[in-house]
């Protein structure tokens, strides 16, 4: 017999005759196509009657099904992970406050600044908090060895009424905690004294001696001097860079007032710098009455 164009011949007479095709023998066998048991299942709508479960085959078949992304979930939470983070970077190179920058390369070679920063570094807002924080506590320098002023303090009389006025000190900043314990101590240690009788110009009797022989001190002079004593004080209160004091002298001299200014002149060249002190007047700068709030600048001695 001929097929495709050549002559086969059985060889095997007692068998029937079987024609092979050179064709059939040399071409490739076709590939088996797998359908899993999901898709060649008929949906719900359609398994009562069998009538679409050929042509849901046939989607699957012709590649009209979607087909699975072939991601696990945890695959897809680091592929967003990743995305968020690529995300922030680009932020903190393009968006990145400069003065963030600044911070942190000071970090480097700053281990008190880098202790303030701590775990904050790279989020400017909380870097911002704590830097903030930081001043108001401690105060505006982070390396100082002498923190008061070269410059001497103004003083001023604005109707002082020694039994009821109140002393301001205005300072070049805003005090930190220590700074407002400092000023508060001096001025608790001045009502401590005046309270003792201490302001007494009536009783100077080694004042205007020559010390340059043993003087002599008359004791019952002393105890027949008319006492003085300070009669009242208020806390010690601070509003940004002004602070105020309430002060009754009571029967003491201004020989009191010396004493404080002195002990001032000192704190100022030494520790804490201010500019002025004025004695007498009932506001002063932006003060604002009843304003007691730790938010707004507000810090408080108590004596």
């Amino acid at each position: 017999m001929q097929c495709c164009g050549n002559t086969h011949i059985s060889l095997m007479p007692w068998k029937p005759l079987v024609s092979y095709c050179c064709r059939s023998l040399s071409a490739p066998r076709p590939r088996r196509l797998v359908v899993s048991a999901a898709a060649a299942q008929p949906t719900a709508s359609n398994s009562g009657d069998g009538s679409n479960g050929g042509d849901d085959l046939s989607e699957v078949l012709n590649g009209k099904v979607a087909k699975g992304s072939g991601t696990s979930a945890r695959g897809r939470r680091l592929l967003k992970i990743r995305e968020e983070k690529r995300k922030r970077e680009y932020e903190r190179l393009h968006n990145y406050p400069a003065w963030a920058k600044v911070l942190e390369g000071a970090c480097k070679n700053d281990t008190e600044l880098r202790a303030v920063l701590g775990d904050s570094i790279g989020n400017p807002e909380l870097m911002r908090k704590r830097v903030e924080e930081r001043v108001r506590k401690k105060g505006r320098d982070f390396h100082k060895s002498k923190t008061g002023s070269v410059l001497a303090f103004k003083v001023s009389f604005r109707d002082y009424n020694p039994v009821d006025s109140y002393i301001w000190f205005e300072l070049y900043g805003s005090p930190s905690d220590q700074d407002v314990d400092l000023l508060g101590s001096v001025i608790q240690s001045w009502y401590v004294m005046g309270r003792l009788g201490a302001f007494n110009s009536s009783n100077l009797q080694l004042a205007n001696s020559a010390m340059e022989y043993d003087p002599l001190y008359d004791p019952d002079k002393g105890s027949n001097v008319m006492p003085s004593s300070f009669h009242d004080i208020g806390d010690v209160e601070f509003q940004d860079n002004w602070g105020r004091v309430w002060v009754d002298l009571g029967t003491s001299d201004f020989f009191a007032i010396d004493v404080l200014l002195n002990c001032l002149t000192v704190l100022n060249s030494e520790y804490l710098g201010i500019q002025q002190v004025v004695f007498g007047g009932r506001r002063m700068g932006d003060w604002e009455e009843g304003m007691t709030s730790p938010d707004y600048g507000y810090k408080c001695f108590k004596i």
